[in-house]
């Protein structure tokens, strides 16, 4: 390798950094555009869809049998999901996003089913009987960050390791909607003080290792922990400096 070859290379630090950055996005998006392909041609097919993800940052999304885009899946399970990042930025294609390549399934995840609905409440179509949950299996991952920032991602990039967390997980509906209906002060300070979030009766939506995911209506942000936890007491300790970190930085 040259040394213009070397230069031009991410160091580790950095690929880390753009790794995090990436999986952030997919845990804040609430909606993405999936890229299908066309029974009748093969022709790419663009739709908007809403969006959750699994406690391994694996994206979820709930469609109906009759919609193009699910014909599309039954005959050929490949797909891409675009996230964009770049929100209201005057000049987008200075912004983040991230086009995820995979392939998409139906799943009948109990995970994939609460972390849904916990996210968007109003999808009362949930049980329509034409309606189902699919999981988005990723293999790899275009990252844009803006100009310059251009990176490859491999699915170990863009997937947390949920082994051993089997109690957080079976735990969530509880530390959720504990956090929502006696501690939702404490969800506005980390929504305002941590993340910049504007004030406003923000509402958890899910925990896992990494960290948890906050809504406000059309807004999301996602929470980062400072160390990986795996149950409930390492939540709530986690939970707990949290909110301390936010008071301090509010007085």
């Amino acid at each position: 390798m040259s040394v213009e070859e070397a230069a031009k290379r991410p160091n580790i630090s950095s690929v880390k950094e753009i790794a995090a950055e990436a999986r952030t996005m997919v845990r804040a998006a609430l909606k993405a555009s999936l890229g299908t392909l066309l029974q009748s041609s093969g022709h790419p097919y663009a739709s908007l869809l809403l969006t959750a993800t699994e406690p391994d940052g694996s994206p979820v999304f709930l469609i109906s049998k009759l919609a193009l885009h699910t014909k599309n899946l039954t005959g050929d399970v490949r797909a891409s999901l675009l996230v964009d990042a770049t929100g209201t930025d005057a000049d987008p294609m200075a912004g983040a996003r991230i086009t995820l390549i995979g392939e998409a399934r139906p799943t009948t995840s109990a995970t994939a089913r609460r972390r849904f609905l916990a996210r968007h409440p109003n999808a009362g179509y949930a049980d329509f009987p034409d309606f189902s949950f699919y999981a988005f299996d990723i293999t790899s991952a275009h990252f844009i960050g803006g100009f310059g920032r251009i990176h490859d991602l491999p699915r170990s990039d863009l997937l947390i390791d949920t082994s051993g967390a089997e109690a957080l997980i079976d735990n969530e509906p509880g530390i959720v909607g504990h956090m929502n209906e006696d501690h939702a002060d404490a969800i506005e300070l980390y929504a305002t003080r941590l993340l910049g979030g504007a004030p406003g009766a923000w509402r958890m939506t899910g925990i896992d290792p990494e960290g948890c995911d906050l809504v406000l209506g059309a807004r999301a942000l996602r929470l980062p922990f400072a160390a990986r936890i795996t149950n409930g007491e390492e939540a709530r300790r986690e939970l707990v400096r949290l909110v301390g970190e936010a008071r301090a930085k509010a007085a």
